[in-house]
Protein backbone atom coordinates (compact mmCIF):
# COMPACT_ATOMS: atom_id res chain seq x y z
CA UNK A 1 0.00 0.00 0.00
CA UNK A 2 0.88 3.61 -0.66
CA UNK A 3 2.06 6.11 2.29
CA UNK A 4 1.36 9.32 1.99
CA UNK A 5 2.24 12.32 4.24
CA UNK A 6 0.34 15.28 4.91
CA UNK A 7 2.23 18.69 5.44
CA UNK A 8 1.09 22.17 6.81
CA UNK A 9 -1.58 20.34 8.44
CA UNK A 10 -3.51 23.13 10.02
CA UNK A 11 -3.87 23.17 13.38
CA UNK A 12 -7.38 23.53 13.47
CA UNK A 13 -8.05 20.43 11.00
CA UNK A 14 -5.50 18.34 13.18
CA UNK A 15 -7.67 19.15 16.43
CA UNK A 16 -10.58 17.97 14.71
CA UNK A 17 -8.96 15.14 13.52
CA UNK A 18 -7.53 14.21 16.91
CA UNK A 19 -10.84 14.92 18.39
CA UNK A 20 -12.41 12.56 15.69
CA UNK A 21 -10.15 9.71 16.56
CA UNK A 22 -10.67 9.48 19.91
CA UNK A 23 -14.55 9.63 19.63
CA UNK A 24 -14.11 6.88 17.25
CA UNK A 25 -11.87 4.80 19.55
CA UNK A 26 -9.28 4.18 16.30
CA UNK A 27 -5.31 5.35 15.53
CA UNK A 28 -5.31 8.47 13.55
CA UNK A 29 -3.95 6.75 10.28
CA UNK A 30 -7.33 4.87 10.66
CA UNK A 31 -9.80 7.61 10.98
CA UNK A 32 -8.15 9.10 8.23
CA UNK A 33 -8.27 6.46 5.87
CA UNK A 34 -12.00 6.22 6.79
CA UNK A 35 -12.90 9.92 6.60
CA UNK A 36 -10.93 10.11 3.28
CA UNK A 37 -12.98 6.98 1.77
CA UNK A 38 -16.39 8.27 3.19
CA UNK A 39 -15.98 12.05 1.33
CA UNK A 40 -14.31 10.38 -1.61
CA UNK A 41 -17.21 7.76 -1.79
CA UNK A 42 -14.13 4.91 -1.73
CA UNK A 43 -15.33 1.77 0.01
CA UNK A 44 -18.58 0.63 1.44
CA UNK A 45 -21.12 2.53 2.86
CA UNK A 46 -22.31 3.07 6.05
CA UNK A 47 -25.44 1.96 7.50
CA UNK A 48 -27.21 4.10 10.42
CA UNK A 49 -28.59 0.55 11.04
CA UNK A 50 -32.06 1.77 10.88
CA UNK A 51 -33.14 -0.35 8.20
CA UNK A 52 -33.40 -4.07 10.45
CA UNK A 53 -35.36 -1.91 12.95
CA UNK A 54 -37.88 -0.01 10.63
CA UNK A 55 -38.01 -2.77 7.53
CA UNK A 56 -35.92 -2.66 4.67
CA UNK A 57 -37.11 -2.94 0.58
CA UNK A 58 -35.12 -4.25 -1.88
CA UNK A 59 -35.15 -1.59 -5.54
CA UNK A 60 -37.67 -4.37 -6.90
CA UNK A 61 -40.19 -4.41 -3.79
CA UNK A 62 -39.87 -0.48 -3.91
CA UNK A 63 -40.69 -0.75 -7.56
CA UNK A 64 -43.71 -3.32 -7.30
CA UNK A 65 -45.22 -0.80 -3.91
CA UNK A 66 -45.43 2.09 -6.89
CA UNK A 67 -46.54 -0.14 -9.43
CA UNK A 68 -49.36 -0.77 -7.27
CA UNK A 69 -49.60 2.43 -5.82
CA UNK A 70 -50.08 3.92 -9.09
CA UNK A 71 -53.99 3.57 -10.08
CA UNK A 72 -54.62 5.74 -6.91
CA UNK A 73 -52.75 8.21 -8.37
CA UNK A 74 -55.88 8.49 -11.47
CA UNK A 75 -58.34 11.25 -10.95
CA UNK A 76 -62.03 10.51 -12.41
CA UNK A 77 -63.54 13.89 -13.70
CA UNK A 78 -66.98 12.50 -13.14
CA UNK A 79 -66.72 12.54 -9.66
CA UNK A 80 -65.51 15.84 -9.30
CA UNK A 81 -68.92 17.21 -11.33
Amino acid sequence: MKAITLRNVPPDLAEALDREKKRRGLSLNRTAIDLLKQSLGVGERRSNGLGRLAGQWSDEQAREFACMLAPFGDIDPEMWK
